[in-house]
């Protein structure tokens, strides 16, 4: 009898040898099949991000064939839209900043040196030598555009890498659709092979998941958008060059708290100096993002965002680096995920640690009112007697 307990324990070990040798074997297979995984992981975050709308399309009324053909419409008119209006607007605002250049040194070394070297004492020029700073960029920015002419070249050469580039641009929106019509069936069908005593714990936790990665997705992306259009127009407003692009580079670090509105802060209050050089367009900066801040904090975050989120911004950094590092570009799209998922078996780990007999003891726990309870049931029988 004694042998028994042994051999379940032995199992069990061996069980875990098992899942584990078949984690390591998913991460190399995954590793081994970026190239060709990352389009249908596009496809199916997509997809995901898509099937709340497509269900409340279908609550109205609408027949999920009706309902995915519209949200994949809205989504392929939210790309296109972009795409005609964003980036030819970022191009349009990088070429304002090259041409920008000469000025702007012009202004650092005979302006902004001088008016530091003033205060502080320090001599910079003797330190900065800009001509050997710019002959060292100049050559080194000659060997990247050497480089990149090299790369294009080569690209251009091979029939068959640029025929693969096309044909991930054209998969993901063909397996967008698919996974939006069919993301039911993909939910039951993962279902069916989980073991029949974990589906309830299991079914809880991806509940968890979907909503801590949705509610950050959804909703610090539409902050983000809301923050860099209202920043740029202001910018812009006030009348700086590169307003439009100061505010985009705002938005886009503001899922970083303060790195966004201090960025764009900064780089707004050097840019309005450099291009002015009086205080009302610098006052101008400091009330832009100063009714950006008032509206984020007040209005955008709490309502769009929430406070159920409990992804660390440097957690999410820490994420999409690692993700990038092993896995290249499929690594950065799956690294959220992975991160929303590990954040709330974390949470369920806590969860059981707190109940299990490691945390908790042997010993039944004390209440302080057991003794008030005691002595008030024993007035109350005493009442009951005859």
């Amino acid at each position: 009898m004694s042998a028994d307990p042994s051999l379940r324990e032995i199992a069990k070990f061996l069980l875990r040898l098992q899942w584990a040798a078949l984690a390591i074997a998913v991460v190399w297979l995954i590793w081994l099949l970026a190239p060709v995984l990352t389009p249908f992981v596009c496809a199916v975050l997509l997809g995901w991000l898509g099937d709340p709308l497509v269900r409340w399309l279908m609550a109205k009324g609408r027949s999920r064939n009706t309902a995915v053909v519209l949200v994949f419409v809205l989504m392929t008119l939210l790309i296109v839209l972009v795409v005609l209006i964003v980036v030819p607007l970022v191009e349009d605002q990088i070429v304002t900043l090259l041409r920008s250049l000469p000025k702007y040194r012009d202004w650092l070394l005979g302006t902004g040196l001088t008016w530091i070297e003033q205060r502080s004492g320090m001599q910079l020029h003797q330190w900065l030598d800009m001509k050997k700073i710019s002959d060292f960029l100049h050559a080194h920015l000659q060997g990247a555009g050497d480089l990149v002419r090299t790369l294009l070249s080569y690209v251009t050469r091979s029939g068959f890498a640029v025929f693969g580039w096309l044909a991930n641009v054209l998969l993901i929106p063909i397996v967008t659709f698919y996974v939006l019509r069919d993301w039911p069936n993909l939910v039951a069908g993962v279902r069916e092979m989980i073991p029949r005593d974990q589906v309830d714990t299991v079914e809880r936790l991806a509940r968890e998941s979907s909503d801590v990665l949705g509610a950050f997705l959804r909703g610090q992306f539409l902050v983000m958008v809301a923050l860099g259009a209202m920043y740029g127009l202001g910018l812009w407003a006030v009348g700086l060059d590169l307003g439009i692009l100061i505010g985009i580079m705002a938005g886009l670090f503001t899922f970083i708290p303060y790195m966004g509105p201090a960025t764009g802060l900064s780089l707004g209050t050097l840019a309005a100096v450099m291009q002015y050089g009086d205080a009302p367009h610098v006052l101008g900066v400091l009330v832009v993002f100063g009714i950006g801040q008032v509206i984020e904090s007040y209005f955008l975050t709490p309502k769009l965002v929430g406070d159920r989120i409990g992804l660390h911004p440097v957690a999410v950094i820490f994420a999409v680096l690692v993700g990038g590092q092993l896995f290249g570009f499929l690594g950065m799209l799956l690294a959220l995920p992975i991160a929303a998922i590990s954040n709330v078996l974390l949470r369920y780990v806590r969860e059981r640690y707190k109940q299990s007999h490691l945390y908790v003891g042997e010993k039944p726990k004390v209440h302080v009112d057991t003794f008030f309870d005691r002595a008030l049931a024993s007035r109350d029988d005493d009442k009951k007697e005859p």
